[in-house]
């Protein structure tokens, strides 16, 4: 599959990538910019881990009360980035969220090392840390708390699907004349057109 001659569903196209970038990428070929916006419309970017795509959706996961999290609650509008340097490729997704069910974020969290599972109690993401000792000493608590088996999902730690409106893809070319294919969504099928660089 290539950005010429496109399939009808980007969603091959991004498999067909994904499946490139888990072979040749060293480090976290699931890693993806995801920008949110608060209620006044301020953004913020960070890079949080792709764990899924569902039902064509890109699903994440995160603590509720992150920034994050309480962007969401306000604003369902995000954007996704994919960079893989190494492919000389980039997929940028925008789109609407919504949460996922508590049996797929208890499913997901299931999956996790312990020690992630007794770091998502232990963390108030995104909230101010005084002393690094106070995130020791909470996550030696809920370890002695819960023990090493079946660590309960904390109910401010869940997951997102990204709904994808539009999603473009990015070839790098020579003299930075890139091939740029956009998919917009329309109803239940989706637009094609090739954009100049």
């Amino acid at each position: 599959m290539d950005i010429i001659n496109p399939p009808q569903d980007p969603i091959s196209l991004f498999n067909d990538w994904f499946q490139q970038a888990g072979e040749k990428e060293i480090n976290d070929p699931n890693v993806m910019a995801l920008a949110t916006a608060d209620k006044e419309g301020r953004p913020s970017v960070r890079m949080v881990l792709l764990k899924g795509i569902t039902d064509g959706n890109f699903v994440f996961f995160t603590n509720l009360d992150s920034r994050k999290g309480n962007d969401l609650k306000v604003n369902c509008h995000v954007a996704l980035c994919f960079h893989w340097k190494s492919l000389r490729l980039q997929i940028r997704v925008e789109g609407v969220v919504e949460p996922v069910s508590d049996e797929e974020a208890n499913t997901y969290f299931a999956t996790r090392p312990v020690g992630s599972q007794i770091g998502a109690w232990a963390s108030k993401q995104s909230r101010p840390l005084d002393d690094r000792s106070q995130l020791e000493e909470a996550l030696a608590a809920y370890s002695l708390k819960f023990g090493d088996d079946n660590v309960p999902r904390p109910s401010h730690w869940s997951g997102f699907r990204v709904i994808p409106q539009e999603i473009e893809f990015w070839e790098e070319q020579p003299f930075r004349l890139h091939n740029r294919l956009v998919y917009t969504r329309n109803g239940s099928a989706w637009k094609t057109k090739m954009l100049y660089p």
